[in-house]
């Protein structure tokens, strides 16, 4: 609504007559529901606001594995870095020059295009520093898009894709690991950079070009152009493969990357790039494991090939159709709705439909003085409950006639389809038995003899129900190969870009992710800084600190920027490698994710998000006019102080989105089915934590908030769940229902203590003889090892003798063979 005429903000306007006041009110068309008056002026209440907070709209935030492209390309540089761009295009036309005729880049045939990337390929061998420099900048400007000879972003872009492709197809990419991996193993620039009080843009420049470069490359080959040649589709998917098999120092290229970031946390590279380090990293980890659709598609196959039943729904379909709950109420609201209270008084109490423990505010039913009994709450205590999803003309007399425009429409059932565990099962199984016969049967699920008929009843809906995860399958199988090493068979393990990815970095898991979690500390806006935490603005602050207001205020915006990025790239590297390690088998899992816990990971997301998330998801860091392409293909606009403060008109960040949902959904990876983790959202005071989340407007964020929440409820005390009936009702909606979960009223309550030990050291083991059964070969059990009888194959095996036996051979075989009588006969008795 116009501002002016909203009393949430400038609320008065002076009008001279009624008369002009009523002209502009119906000029209005409607937008206003009140006039209130006093003196000479008068102030109008939008709709929007008498309604209560719903005047702010749901976030239109399409979750998805990445941003638009032109986002994903800016992302990488710094604004630091804008004269870079030209440095580029000079160096490419030294060399251009030097070799090809006066004509433009964009005018060549491809055979002219090919010969000048192979020579520069050829010039990249070279040994001097400077020379190397100059051709890697005079690449990076080729894939670039050679901007300077474009007219438009579109253009830049698909000189972009041309020229990068024409790199791979030439061999350019083996090239680059190879140059970076000299720069990894730099001590001279490494020593050099320890010295220094103050890392600047400068230290890390080869670095920098080089993974410009490779980041280019795999950003643009992994996005699916329809229109692309068949030749360029082979060349993808060759890289893919490529990218994700030992072929690049006998290890994936993400491992390699794993190593610069633990060699940077620990402190002797401190020059290394690490957001480039990270959002190459991610961008590989995603285009050779694939997004979340692919992961829907693998979770969808591995389940036909292990006999299960189809998915019960498209998750990722489900989520993009809820629809956001509205945030807690404000001050105002509940002035308004307090003063509806007083009317109401006045009026006769009318008997109530015993049904209305659907909803409080159902619009079939007469209004009532419990409807706002928590709206005394503080201001992130509540969420507005939506209509409860039922079939109400089934069970509720005729509703009163309204006119039409009053109309609400109801969605019709649940979101999720429910699920049972077998565990659910026994549990209920047996508590049955125990109550109506008194005594158990173990796991049998089929006896019910002796039981009332209401439990037929209870077990056939449950068993309807049941959900048998992949999960719950390999756990099965792996126990059988612990019981049975020598009757179970060989397994049978698929060679795919996972089990590739994870034997790469199984030896060095656990420092791994101590690593990404120190720098998504140091990157977090909480964090206060430290002088023993880690610098990890090396690739963003100029040789020469600003003098001016505005350059302080522009490194100000790309230091927020640029941490940001980092939070972007991490949360999305952990989920994307949690959701994969969990299809390909539950302990690869499970072992990354103990280590996360070790390592703190629970309570740095807590801290993450115990700020003014609304503040950090509108965020304005960020700068247009000199996002890549737009700032090599535009005129800059002079940048004043004022155009830094104005930002975007976007309605919220999408990154910072992004992020906040990437670690609530590794939050609720963590804690799912661990009892003991859950108590650590407790006793971490997570939920006034989560709560203030569910402002943001955005339905899948509100989701992973609400499982949070529901998994932890029955620990929290009757009195927080009377004072937060909206947020219960919220959970009801949205959460997928567990048949006979107890979550909401505590009544049975876990018996076990809050051992945390126990719990993991008993997970951890199971692990343990996971990781050692299929992966350490060296520490199997030598009575388990197959033996050779045949005696070809031992006659034939290779045997090295020492120098010393061979010099001696002929005494040896003097004085052990020919000396030493052998009775035949007995032998073959």
């Amino acid at each position: 609504c116009p501002v002016n005429f909203c009393k949430h903000g400038p609320i008065s306007n002076k009008w001279p007559r009624p008369v002009a006041f009523k002209q502009r009110t119906r000029d209005l068309q409607g937008s206003f529901k009140e006039l209130s008056c006093k003196g000479d002026h008068y102030a109008l209440t939008c709709i929007c606001c008498a309604q209560g907070m719903s005047e702010s709209p749901d976030l239109e935030f399409e979750y998805a594995d990445t941003d638009k492209w032109a986002a994903e390309l800016s992302e990488l540089y710094s604004y630091t870095e804008g004269p870079e761009f030209a440095l580029n295009r000079k160096c490419f036309d030294e060399e251009f020059r030097t070799h090809v005729s006066d004509k433009k880049w964009t005018e060549l045939d491809a055979e002219q295009h090919r010969a000048h990337a192979m020579r520069l390929l050829d010039s990249l061998e070279v040994i001097a520093r400077e020379k190397r420099l100059k051709v890697a900048r005079a690449i990076l400007y080729m894939a670039q898009g050679t901007f300077a000879e474009c007219s438009s972003e579109a253009e830049v872009q698909h000189w972009m894709r041309y020229n990068i492709f024409l790199l791979l197809d030439v061999g350019t990419f083996s090239a680059l690991v190879e140059l970076l991996n000299m720069e990894i193993d730099n001590s001279a620039a490494c020593s050099s950079a320890v010295r220094k009080p103050a890392i600047s843009l400068a230290d890390s420049t080869d670095l920098r070009v080089l993974l410009n470069i490779m980041y280019l490359m795999v950003e643009t080959i992994q996005q699916d152009d329809p229109a692309d040649r068949p030749e360029w589709r082979a060349i993808r998917e060759t890289f893919k493969t490529e990218l994700g098999s030992p072929l690049y120092n006998n290890e994936p290229i993400s491992v390699m990357l794993f190593g610069m970031v633990t060699k940077f946390c620990s402190g002797h590279a401190p020059h290394f790039p690490m957001k480039k380090v990270l959002l190459l990293l991610w961008k590989s980890i995603l285009f050779t494991l694939g997004g979340f659709e692919q992961l829907q598609s693998i979770k969808v196959r591995k389940r036909e090939e292990l006999g299960l039943p189809p998915l019960p729904e498209d998750s990722i379909r489900v989520i993009r159709s809820m629809r956001a709950a509205s945030p807690p109420a404000s001050a105002s609201d509940l002035i308004e709705q307090q003063q509806k209270r007083a009317r109401r008084e006045h009026k006769a109490l009318i008997k109530q439909d015993n049904l209305d423990a659907f909803n409080e505010k159902d619009p079939y039913k007469a209004d009532d003085t419990r409807e706002d009994e928590d709206d005394n709450d503080d201001n992130d205590n509540s969420i507005e409950a939506e209509s409860f999803p039922l079939e109400r003309d089934e069970v509720m007399p005729p509703p009163i006639p309204h006119p039409p425009s009053e109309r609400v429409s109801f969605p019709k059932g649940l979101p999720w389809a429910p699920k049972v565990r077998e565990k659910d099962i026994e549990n209920f199984l047996e508590s049955s038995r125990s109550k109506f016969i008194g005594y158990t049967l173990g796991n049998d699920t089929d006896t019910v003899v002796g039981l009332p008929r209401p439990i037929h009843e209870s077990i056939k809906t449950l068993k309807q129900h049941k959900y048998v995860s992949i999960a719950e399958i390999q756990i099965s199988k792996e126990e059988e190969f612990q019981k049975t090493p020598l009757s179970g068979g060989e397994e049978e393990v698929e060679m795919c870009a996972t089990e590739l990815l994870y034997q790469g970095i199984l030896p060095s898991l656990p420092q791994y992710m101590i690593a990404l979690l120190k720098i998504l500390l140091a990157a977090a806006p909480t964090s206060k800084a430290k002088t023993d935490s880690i610098n990890i603005l090396a690739d963003v602050l100029p040789e020469e600190m600003p003098t001016t207001v505005l350059q302080s205020m522009k490194l100000g915006v790309d230091v927020n920027r640029h941490k940001e990025i980092i939070v972007k790239a991490i949360s999305a590297i952990l989920l994307l490698l949690l959701k994969h390690f969990k299809l390909n088998h539950i302990y690869q899992f499970e072992y990354m994710a103990q280590h996360l816990v070790f390592a703190n990971c629970i309570p740095l997301i807590l801290k993450f998000f115990n700020q003014n998330i609304m503040s950090y998801i509108t965020a304005k860091n960020s700068i247009s006019v000199l996002d890549f392409p737009y700032c090599v293909v535009h005129e800059l606009p002079e940048l004043t102080a004022e155009s830094l403060e104005a930002g975007d008109n976007n309605q919220f960040c999408w990154r910072n989105l992004f992020s906040c949902i990437n670690l609530l959904r590794i939050l609720n990876k963590l804690t799912k089915w661990k009892h003991s983790r859950t108590m650590m959202l407790v006793v971490f005071k997570s939920a006034p934590i989560l709560k203030r989340a569910l402002k943001v407007k955005q339905a899948m964020m509100q989701l992973y908030v609400l499982k949070l929440l529901k998994v932890q409820t029955k620990y929290l005390g009757r009195q927080w769940r009377k004072s937060n009936m909206k947020t219960m009702s919220a959970i009801y909606q949205k959460v997928r229902h567990r048949l006979n979960d107890d979550w909401a009223y505590g009544n049975d309550l876990d018996a076990r203590p809050w051992d945390f030990q126990a719990e993991e050291c008993a997970l951890r083991a199971n692990i343990e003889r996971f990781n050692s059964r299929r992966y350490d070969k060296n520490q199997s059990n030598p009575d388990f090892l197959p033996v050779d009888n045949c005696l070809q194959s031992v006659l034939g095996q290779r045997v090295d003798l020492p120098e010393d036996f061979q010099m001696n051979y002929d005494l040896w075989l003097e004085r052990e063979v020919f000396s030493k009588p052998i009775s035949w006969e007995e032998l073959l008795q």
